[in-house]
């Protein structure tokens, strides 16, 4: 069973046709880099050429680093302002196939896709009570989850830390502009997630992104944070399983939970949103995890 997830980012768009039975890619990811400006124009034609580049016809689910409801995106921290209100995905769809074409496309935050992934088939595999998944990149991305449900577009990287947006300060692009040390860039990642630990009390830290691949660096630095904190096991491809998971659960029509009970969702929202939210529970017709 395979759908194809595309992540986009600050700096590249990258994707692959996903394996949902194993949680991982079925071939290897293609990347392009991110236009500059990153209006939604020159994006789609990002996504466009990932996509064609394995010859894809099917759904696509793809991912936005921004607030994203009802296939629309709401904010552009890190992307061209021009996303703020646009179908998003309207866009891609046309772009790859027409309005009624081969390839349609579900949109969600990048942070929100890459936590279902870790919690369905990661690190947070599992877990109960409060998770939380940072991705930690050209800013910073959340998910919060309450046993194993969704809370959309968290934001968490533009809490106020210390009079800054937080993600100015603890994100990756932050460490390599200022050509930060592990140690003093740890100790700014260990201030951030205490005024996130503060709020929310969560069990679990899960830490993802591209420099998840290097946490033993890091990780071992942070002190006083009494929730666990472990590295994301999908590393930087958590995205683009969580944005094949996405477009699968809204193929099925959006799927209930474990136990039966339907999707939680506010009123307003759209099928999209409902198969974000129950896309990491075991809705009937998901593929058992292989790992």
């Amino acid at each position: 069973m395979k759908v194809f997830g595309v992540d986009i980012g600050g700096s590249g768009i990258k994707g692959a046709p996903v394996d949902l039975e194993r949680g991982d890619l079925a071939e290897e990811r293609y990347k392009v880099l991110t236009p500059h400006p990153a209006t939604p124009d020159a994006v789609a034609d990002g996504v466009k050429e990932v996509v064609d580049h394995f010859g894809w016809s099917g759904p696509v689910g793809a991912t936005f680093p921004g607030v994203v409801t009802g296939g629309t995106t709401r904010t552009a921290a890190n992307v061209d302002k021009g996303w703020i209100g646009t179908d998003a995905a309207g866009l891609l769809t046309a772009r790859l196939g027409g309005e009624a074409g081969s390839s349609p496309v579900t949109v969600l935050n990048d942070a929100d896709a890459a936590g279902l992934a870790e919690l369905r088939f990661g690190a947070g595999r599992g877990r109960t009570g409060t998770v939380i998944v940072l991705t930690l990149g050209t800013g910073i991305g959340s998910a919060v989850f309450t046993d194993g449900r969704l809370v959309p577009n968290s934001e968490l990287g533009h809490l106020e830390l210390h009079g800054h947006d937080a993600e100015k300060r603890a994100s990756t692009k932050a460490k390599e502009d200022e050509d930060l040390s592990w140690q003093h860039w740890a100790h700014r990642v260990q201030r951030y997630l205490a005024h996130v630990e503060m709020l929310f009390s969560p069990e679990l830290f899960v830490i993802g992104g591209g420099v998840s691949r290097k946490a033993e660096k890091f990780l071992p630095l942070i002190e006083g944070v009494s929730a666990e904190i472990v590295p994301a096991q999908l590393q930087n491809n958590a995205g683009i399983v969580g944005a094949a998971m996405a477009a699968y659960a809204a193929r099925a029509g959006e799927p209930p939970a474990a136990d039966g009970s339907p999707a939680a969702a506010a009123p307003q929202a759209g099928p999209a949103d409902r198969a974000v939210r129950s896309a990491v529970d075991s809705p009937v017709g998901w593929p058992d995890a292989g790992r």
